[in-house]
């Protein structure tokens, strides 16, 4: 095996556990840190419109920053960045927990979205370095398995450490955790090579504003309208100028090179339709199960079947997406997500909670099994030294997929359409990106 094709083990190992292990932490934060939320603003005599920053700044500065840090990580190295920006999310971390002011929280809590930005934009490029290529698919499914456990045991983890202690001790559990992954990507991540351009600060301030600005606005859109169309007419003017830019470059910031391979686009397109669904059916779930009479414990009982069949389905795609066609794996994922969510629209309310709680399942076991694939096929259909594009561009979709699915849930809500109608168009989301899956055979 060369260099090229993976590390050769145990080194391949120690460095897919010094991954994982970093996805581990930033989600399980994230996660468990939603739940801590009320708990901080109590303490801190904060209102919940001001706590909310503490998720909304952290995330602003990831979708800021993604794309800089994947073409950064060409230039220098990925194992060299992805380990900086990691040893900055811990300490941060530490920061966070120390913070004696709400001010001093935010400050250190967007010090960590740099940090998290950094190892979601490479987690994929590295992945792709260290694994063989026939392992590819296996690979990214463990990564989305890992995503999945983190993001299913976050809030009852996080809930069972304000049981038996103060908030910050949300933030301290990172720092043993993340110095471990540390010490052990330090020893073991793989050596990248490295392209011979410079950074293009410019860019990469424009992509900042394109994508801080047009997240900003989208999230203000409905409190503040007019201040909302304002951030994204701004966000719309630097994209447009960042394009501008990058198009005649040979590899521009924004991975544009990228896009006008056919697998890669359509990847990209159906990955946001995926994620949109995803977010409107997930945000809607649980105020429909309340409207329907279920309490607060029962709809909780009955939303852990998606991650927990997400978990089920990732690794059983990945292993079949090194062996049968994307198109064929996708568009039965995004089918079958769009199947689960016309059978809870059309189940009474009154149904079993088994009857509801299979249901859900079925359309985590359709999300997981439609977004492994279709991430290989992403990265994989990319040059190997554009591997940090590509993987900055799965984030980015990602992303891009969840604001647009929260933003139109919100609208529907203030429309008073209700959960049933975001699930509709969630629905649809889903259809089409298993239409969209479609085109691969041609391409």
């Amino acid at each position: 095996m060369t260099p090229q094709d993976g590390l050769p083990q145990p080194r391949r190992s120690l460095a897919a556990a010094a991954i994982l292990l970093s996805i581990l932490v930033t989600v399980l934060d994230t996660s468990m840190i939603n739940v801590a939320l009320p708990a901080i603003a109590g303490d801190l005599g904060v209102a919940p419109a001001s706590i909310i920053w503490l998720s909304n700044g952290y995330q602003l500065v990831v979708v800021a920053t993604l794309i800089s840090f994947a073409s950064l990580a060409e230039i220098i190295g990925f194992r060299r960045v992805y380990l900086a920006g990691f040893a900055l999310y811990v300490v941060a971390s530490l920061a966070c927990a120390l913070a004696p002011t709400f001010p001093a929280l935010i400050a250190a809590r967007v010090l960590q979205g740099i940090g998290a930005s950094a190892v979601m934009a490479l987690t994929a490029g590295l992945i792709r370095y260290t694994y063989p290529g026939s392992q590819l698919g296996r690979a990214i499914g463990f990564n989305t398995l890992t995503v999945a456990f983190a993001g299913a045991i976050g809030p009852t983890l996080g809930s069972a450490i304000l049981a038996f202690g103060p908030w910050p001790w949300l933030f301290a559990v990172n720092v043993p955790l993340g110095l471990a992954a540390i010490i052990l990507g330090g020893l073991t991540l793989p050596e990248t090579p490295r392209a011979h351009r410079r950074f293009d600060v410019a860019a990469a301030a424009l992509a900042a504003l394109a994508f801080g600005l047009l997240f900003l606005g989208a999230d203000l859109a409905l409190a503040l309208p007019w201040l909302g169309a304002v951030l994204i007419a701004g966000g719309v003017a630097a994209g447009i100028a960042l394009v501008r830019r990058d198009l005649t470059r040979p590899a521009p910031l924004l991975p544009l090179d990228l896009l006008r391979l056919p697998p890669v686009a359509v990847s990209v397109l159906a990955s946001v339709c995926a994620f949109a669904a995803w977010s409107l059916s997930f945000v809607s779930l649980p105020f429909h199960f309340v409207s329907n009479g279920h309490e607060q414990a029962t709809t909780g009982f009955m939303m852990t079947p998606w991650p927990v069949a997400l978990a089920i389905a990732a690794p059983l795609a990945g292993r079949l997406s090194d062996r049968l066609p994307t198109a064929l794996l996708c568009m039965a994922g995004g089918g079958t997500l769009a199947i689960a969510l016309a059978l809870l629209i059309a189940l009474p309310g009154t149904s079993p909670v088994v009857l509801l709680g299979l249901a859900v399942g079925l359309g985590g076991f359709g999300f997981g099994f439609f977004q492994t694939p279709n991430n290989r096929t992403m990265l994989s259909s990319a040059p190997k030294a554009r591997s940090g594009g590509a993987g900055g561009m799965q984030a980015t979709a990602r992303l891009l997929g969840q604001t647009i699915g929260t933003t139109l849930t919100a609208l529907i809500f203030q429309a008073g359409g209700g959960p049933k109608l975001a699930m509709g168009v969630g629905a649809g989301f889903a259809v089409a990106a298993a239409g969209i899956s479609l085109l691969r055979r041609r391409t």
